[in-house]
């Protein structure tokens, strides 16, 4: 399913509904500290994933039953615990924080400390078993060297599906070894493994605590969306989405934002954003987005998802 833009771009997006989730489960245990998501249409299910200190997947059933008001809540499956290849439980420390559901398995990005015990990965599991099946390597710049690679907990954060065989993957922030402050690196990789090209999107931090949290390929249009949050103490958050070309398989300068909107304008909480995936279909037929909050198990905080569709003048319906 593709997603449909505003049209014209500059009219935005609806906020449709947005949910509270539990901090409970059923069997009493803690839910929360959602940083990934990724709907599967025919089964209606919202896969969230947790950057708990072991990470798991938490499957949510009739999410389009709620939006289209013939069910009244949520219905959260058996949380899927992630583990190694021999089904143990993962060390403490993984934190995954993208997320793509394809079929049977799925793809997880997680971020790193820049420690040996706590390296970034990029890893496929089994939705079932929760068990790792196949470790992809991440680009050699993002490797941890001295002065070089990715920051401590600044990435991978972001994870989506280009086609069958190719995922972009993405930073928070950017490399040390950057020149530019601004500037995200993004990765496009085969499913087997094989860099394509390395290039960057330019965001435009507004303060320090910026970041890209997530992403999500429109390739039917050739566009990319993506989701950046932005922070200043104690307590103000901002969210804006911001639209790109698609990078393409070659090597390129810093790709920048065609249009960008703020999302808390739409009436959005201001919290901790850092999922986006597509979502349902409306009645009126426009496919929606999907956004999910990480509480950080924090009392002042929420686990939110909301709804969004695009805006779209009668001139545009038929497009």
């Amino acid at each position: 399913m593709d997603l449909p833009l505003p049209c014209p771009l500059q009219a935005g997006w609806e906020l449709i509904r947005t949910i509270s989730l539990p901090r409970k489960a059923a069997d009493g245990r803690s839910l929360g500290g959602f940083s990934a998501a990724s709907y599967q249409t025919k089964e209606d299910q919202l896969w969230l994933l947790s950057d708990s200190s072991h990470g798991h997947l938490v499957p949510w059933g009739g999410l389009a039953r709620l939006i289209a008001g013939t069910s009244n809540k949520l219905t959260p499956g058996p949380r899927r615990q992630l583990r190694d290849p021999a089904g143990h439980v993962l060390p403490k420390g993984f934190d995954g924080e993208g997320l793509v559901v394809e079929g049977g398995h799925a793809w997880i990005a997680s971020e790193g400390s820049r420690r040996p015990k706590r390296a970034a990965r990029l890893i496929r599991i089994d939705v079932q078993t929760g068990r790792i099946q196949k470790l992809i390597p991440l680009p050699k710049s993002w490797i941890a060297q001295p002065g070089q690679g990715l920051a401590s907990n600044k990435g991978p954060e972001s994870l989506t599906l280009l086609n069958s065989s190719e995922l972009l993957i993405a930073a928070e922030r950017p490399l040390l070894q950057s020149d530019n402050p601004t500037a995200i690196p993004i990765a496009r990789v085969t499913t087997t493994g094989t860099l394509i090209s390395e290039s960057e999107l330019e965001l435009g931090f507004s303060g320090s605590q910026d970041g890209l949290t997530d992403l999500l390929a429109l390739p039917r249009r050739n566009r990319l969306l993506a989701l950046v949050r932005g922070f200043d103490a104690p307590f103000t958050w901002r969210a804006r989405l911001l639209l790109y070309s698609l990078p393409k398989a070659t090597a390129a300068p810093p790709l920048q934002p065609l249009i960008g909107w703020n999302l808390l304008e739409t009436g959005l909480p201001a919290d901790n954003w850092e999922a986006l995936t597509v979502g349902p279909r409306l009645a009126d037929g426009r496919t929606t987005l999907v956004l999910a909050s990480d509480d950080n198990y924090s009392p002042f905080q929420e686990n939110w998802l909301a709804v969004m569709a695009p805006r779209r003048t009668s001139s545009c319906r038929n497009e």
